[in-house]
């Protein structure tokens, strides 16, 4: 545990030379203590219907009850069931939102999971990047919006069972059939690029979103790459993660992810080997689109 905390409080002295002259619009520090949290072996791996999995949701809602952030619909969790061959598994959606200040009934969608693949062979699989990265940036999203309000609310949706083929994405979807939902930003994986690379993937299937990334300014070093959509020979993201229920509704979306590294579904997806400089990037550059989505007219 030692050691652990000491790299912790190295990366942290080394990320915050590296931002001396860069300044972020959210919690930098709490951003990175959240991943680490959600990432450590306390929560065995957050496999959907564990109790690791059910101690990452306690987690979740407590983190958005400290920051005032309210809950979507009936309340934070939003149970739902689906059949596998080893029988009947329950998967809890964690569902948030900070109302819009003009259109409140016009809904952006933003989402990770926090289910990961939990223990086998006796190893922990606490998947960092996969995705506790994408569910600690959305906690610190939502702490930015609890001070900044949006004009549209922002519906802060915490999938479950993305692991067993995207279940919690696809109750979601199906649940809110009717309601206007103008997009969907999805994040899974976001923390971990040698490169200094994020991708983004769906804006080649809305002439909007198309245009909006195209005039929009990169606020960080690190480089927001359009691909991984099937227009180039790279594997095709469309329906890899959350965003894929979305899209098969025809609903917009924006799915951002880093590459595959070698330790994608690996026991080794630790905290210690996120890259924290393009981690922050990541989050800055998706929190940056997003209010441009919310601001710009762009439908």
């Amino acid at each position: 545990m030692r050691r652990q905390h000491l790299k912790f409080f190295l990366i942290l002295l080394i990320v915050s030379a590296g931002f001396a002259q860069q300044s972020k619009s959210f919690d930098t520090d709490k951003l990175l203590e959240r991943l680490q949290e959600l990432s450590s072996d306390a929560y065995e791996g957050r496999k959907t219907g564990t109790q690791g999995n059910a101690k990452a949701r306690a987690y979740l809602v407590s983190e958005f009850e400290a920051l005032g952030v309210d809950a979507f619909g009936s309340g934070y969790e939003h149970g739902f069931t689906f059949d596998t061959e080893q029988g009947e598994i329950k998967g809890v959606n964690v569902l948030a939102a900070i109302k819009g200040s003009s259109a409140k009934r016009e809904y952006i969608v933003l989402s990770a999971h926090y289910d990961h693949l939990g223990i086998k062979d006796g190893k922990i699989y606490n998947g960092a990047d996969d995705d506790a990265s994408g569910i600690a940036a959305l906690i610190s999203i939502a702490e930015y919006l609890k001070e900044n309000p949006p004009e549209h609310t922002v519906i802060l949706a915490a999938f479950d069972a993305e692991e067993m083929g995207l279940r919690g994405a696809r109750y979601f979807v199906d649940k809110m059939k009717g309601s206007n939902i103008m997009v969907n930003l999805n994040m899974d994986m976001i923390s971990r690029s040698t490169k200094d690379e994020l991708y983004v993937v769906g804006s080649r299937y809305t002439d909007g979103l198309k245009q909006l990334l195209k005039d929009f300014t990169n606020p960080t070093t690190s480089a927001l790459l359009i691909g991984h959509d099937g227009t180039d020979d790279k594997d095709d993201w469309t329906y890899s993660s959350d965003h894929g229920p979305f899209h098969m509704a025809g609903i917009p979306f924006l799915y951002f992810g880093n590459e595959d590294h070698p330790a994608y579904h690996k026991p080794t997806d630790d905290f210690e080997d996120i890259t924290p400089h393009f981690y922050q990037n990541s989050v800055e550059i998706i929190l940056s689109i997003l209010k441009e989505i919310d601001t710009k007219e762009w439908q």
